[in-house]
């Protein structure tokens, strides 16, 4: 893209952000869909990690909201629960951070940015490279959750601990959206729209 232009998100399609407190309102929505989406959760047994919905939240924020306004609601929803606010998964703090579940946190915040520049790249709109975006979404989640984990856990089942058992609702909630997301943009007719900043 040459210039300022940009694919539109589909939420700008939908419903313009081209006034703040429009942008205000996505942030806040998309920043309580994240906690909502937390305590939607699965505890396992073997692992301090438990299964939820949140990646499902941060990615959607992206490609919805594109990097800014995307990691501005991630940033929001981190933020809250760092204040004391009992929205993520196992309550709320500061200690939370520095718990087994903290580099999560931080890919949060990577994978809302980056899934953002993809879906202004256009990638929101084909199911194969919304599928993509949504792949390198998760790598970005799980890198720096796995890097952090590794201090709580025996190296030899990290990957069984933080990364194996997620796996299946990971693929079935990237799917959701690969297959949500470009039919959206099929729907209204203008999956070639942009804006020329």
């Amino acid at each position: 893209m040459r210039g300022r232009e940009r694919s539109l998100t589909v939420l700008e399609l939908i419903w313009s952000l081209d006034l703040p407190w429009r942008k205000a309102v996505a942030v806040l929505s998309f920043a309580v869909l994240t906690a909502l989406c937390a305590k939607a959760r699965i505890p396992l047994p073997f692992t301090p990690v438990p299964i939820t919905f949140q990646t499902f939240a941060v990615l959607l924020s992206g490609l919805a909201l594109g990097p800014y306004l995307g990691l501005a609601s991630t940033a929001l929803y981190l933020a809250m629960g760092l204040s004391g606010l009992p929205i993520f998964s196992m309550g709320g703090g500061l200690s939370y951070l520095l718990g087994p579940t903290g580099g999560y946190l931080v890919g949060f915040l990577l994978a809302s940015h980056v899934v953002g520049r993809l879906a202004w790249r256009g990638w929101d709109r084909s199911y194969l490279r919304c599928l993509a975006a949504m792949g390198i979404g998760e790598l970005l989640i799980y890198l720096p959750g796995l890097l952090w984990l590794s201090r709580f856990v025996p190296k030899g089942s990290l990957l069984a601990a933080g990364l194996i058992p997620f796996i299946p609702g990971d693929l079935i909630k990237i799917g959701l959206i690969a297959l949500c997301m470009p039919t959206v943009w099929r729907l209204t007719g203008k999956s070639g729209e942009v804006d020329r900043g």
